[in-house]
Order: C-alpha cells, then sequence, then structure tokens
C-alpha cells in the first residue's frame, strides 16, 4: 500500500502545488520575451514558452524529491528549460540552418551550468542578436541558483558532460538534411563504446533528455553529499531513464515529425515490433537500476509518469500507437495504469495539455 499512497500525494502536491509556481514562472519569462527589441527573437520565445509549459511542468517534479516543494529549484529548472525550448525553436522554426550558429547559441546551456560569471556571445554566427537581455538574463538565473548549492562541485563534470551531449545533440540534429544524419552518426561514434548496447539514435534520444541534469542539480543540495550515489544516478538517468523520455517524446511525434521531414529519432526502428521491444527494454533497465537508488519511489514514480503523460497524449490515438501504448502499459505496474487514467482526466480538464 505504501507506494499507491505515495505516489498520490507526490501527484496531488505536483498539480495542486508545484503546477501554479511553475505557471507563475513561465509569466515572468512570457513577460520578459514580450519585450524583446528583435520581433523574430521575441515572437520563438513566446512561442517556446506557450507551446512548451509541459516541459517545465514535468521536469519541476524533482522539487518535490524532498518531500516538499522547493520553489528556488523551480526557479532554476524553468529557467534552463525554457532555455533548451527558446534554443530549440531557433534553431528549428527561423529557416537558418548553421551547425556553428547552433553551437554557439547552446553555450547557454552549458554556461548554466558553471557557478562563475562567464557569458558566452550567444548570438554571435545567428542572424538576429537584439533580445534585450533575455538569454543573458536566462543564464543568470540558473548559475545564481547553482551558486547557492553546497555539493554542486561534486556533480559539475557529470551535469556538464549531459549538457554538452545535448547541446552538441540538438545542434546536429537541426542543420541541412542532406547532413545532419552523417553529422549524428559520426558525433555519436565518439560515445558509443561506451554504451554498445545502444544504437546510434538511440544514444542521440538519450542526450536529448535534460531530467539529468535537473536530478544532479536537486541532490547537490546535500551537504554530505555520496560520490557513489552521483554514479549510481547516472547509471539509471543515462542513458535509460533520459532514453525513456525522449524515446516517448518521439514515439507520439513521429507521424507529425515525418509529415514535416523533422528527424525523428525512434522512425530508425525497423518495424512496430522492434519499436515495442526497444521501449520495454529502456523501461525495465530504468526500473531496475532505480531500484538501486536513494529515495527509489521517487525515481519509479518519474518514470510511471513519464509512461503515463506521453501514453495519455491524443497522438497516441491512432492506430499503430494505440496498439503499441496498450501493450507497454499491459507489461507495466497497475500503478502505473492509475497514472495513466489521472493523465486521461487532467487532459480532459485542460490542466495538462
Amino acid at each position: 500500500m505504501i507506494k499507491p499512497i505515495y505516489q498520490s500525494k507526490t501527484i496531488y502536491n505536483f498539480v495542486k502545488k508545484v503546477f501554479p509556481q511553475v505557471k507563475k514562472e513561465l509569466m515572468y519569462w512570457e513577460k520578459s520575451a514580450s519585450i524583446i527589441p528583435n520581433t523574430t527573437l521575441s515572437y520563438q520565445a513566446i512561442s517556446s514558452i506557450q507551446k512548451k509549459s509541459f516541459h517545465s511542468q514535468g521536469g519541476c517534479i524533482y522539487s518535490l524529491y524532498y518531500g516538499h516543494v522547493d520553489k528556488k529549484l523551480i526557479q532554476f529548472i524553468v529557467a534552463l528549460q525554457t532555455i533548451s525550448d527558446y534554443l530549440d525553436n531557433l534553431c528549428d522554426n527561423v529557416g537558418v540552418k548553421n551547425e556553428k550558429s547552433f553551437l554557439q547559441l547552446h553555450y547557454a546551456i552549458t554556461d548554466s551550468l558553471k557557478p562563475d560569471n562567464v557569458f558566452h556571445d550567444y548570438y554571435k554566427y545567428y542572424p538576429y542578436k537584439e533580445d534585450g537581455g533575455y538569454l543573458y538574463n536566462l543564464v543568470k538565473t540558473c548559475k545564481n541558483y547553482i551558486k547557492t548549492l553546497p555539493s554542486f562541485h561534486l556533480i559539475q563534470s557529470t551535469a556538464l558532460f549531459l549538457g554538452k551531449l545535448y547541446s552538441e545533440m540538438q545542434s546536429y540534429k537541426h542543420i541541412q538534411k542532406h547532413k545532419r544524419e552523417k553529422s549524428l552518426n559520426d558525433w555519436a561514434s565518439h560515445y558509443l563504446h561506451l554504451y554498445d548496447n545502444l544504437s546510434i539514435w538511440e544514444f542521440s534520444a538519450a542526450a536529448g533528455s535534460t531530467l539529468g541534469i535537473f536530478l544532479l542539480c536537486t541532490i547537490s543540495k546535500e551537504k554530505n553529499l555520496d560520490k557513489k550515489h552521483i554514479e549510481n544516478i547516472i547509471n539509471a538517468y543515462f542513458p535509460y531513464i533520459c532514453g525513456l523520455h525522449i524515446l516517448l517524446d518521439y514515439f507520439i511525434d513521429e507521424r507529425e515529425d515525418l509529415a514535416t521531414g523533422d528527424l525523428n529519432f525512434i522512425s530508425y526502428y525497423k518495424n512496430n515490433k522492434e519499436k515495442e521491444k526497444r521501449l520495454i527494454y529502456f523501461l525495465k533497465q530504468a526500473l531496475n537500476r532505480s531500484k538501486y537508488l536513494q529515495n527509489p519511489l521517487f525515481h519509479i514514480t518519474v518514470i510511471e509518469g513519464l509512461l503515463s503523460m506521453y501514453l495519455s497524449d491524443p497522438k497516441t490515438n491512432f492506430k499503430e500507437e494505440k496498439i503499441i501504448a496498450k501493450s507497454i502499459l499491459k507489461k507495466s505496474s497497475y500503478t502505473t495504469n492509475i497514472l495513466y487514467t489521472s493523465c486521461k482526466l487532467l487532459r480532459r480538464k485542460k490542466i495538462i495539455k
């Protein structure tokens, strides 16, 4: 009975206490975005907040890691996720396909994970530059938070590694269609010897999640952080929980991405059976490795929440997606199915989109 009670309490606090704080932070950044001098940058900044708010909502589950709402952590997670979503729009929606400019923009991610006063010229190679300090202020918000973390020095190199992977993957993913596959292949080949059970596209998907960074910054509040705990977190989160997160995201977006010509990592599976098999593999690895973490019920709740959020999305109502979703849910715990039903209800009430 402990698990259902814990999950019910966590989800209740998540919706009732965390969501309003996330909304407050997003409103602040949307107001800032509305006064960006360059109209193209302003439009993309506002759009990234309005259309991708669920990214910040989901990431802020970590504000409940210690059983109470951590408002300062919410500020950090919203700021870092807003950077991520904004840069995604700048790389995807403006017609720019320059690898050098994308890599330069993404210094905003790695700068955000350094407690110093160094800020790159993020728009140096980008055609639009005048953002009125919007991106600088987002990065500064992140820096100000991590300066307060007593054990950040213990997790910084790992967080920067994940931030670097994220930045590089996003940059190569958005270049010209005839170049992006080879660029991602070349990039991933430098790391795949460490993850020989993954395909290039599964590794790339795992690199696209910010959840590992959020958790590392969450636990670095602890004054006596155990290095073994950090190691166990990475073994669970990268590539498995992070990979599951983004593979599910691509799973629900596959039809849309293929129609628009956007690169979709899950489309590289040879058929639906392989797609289903590998999603279940990532799920099992994520759950098994979470058992060895401190506060394992929290991480299991995150995993089951990911399944519930993504598989309850209306995009899974197509026949093929529905078959795979049902198969995954059948192999999941009964609490996952309860969470799935709850997400369906929250979607009907438009509490989540």
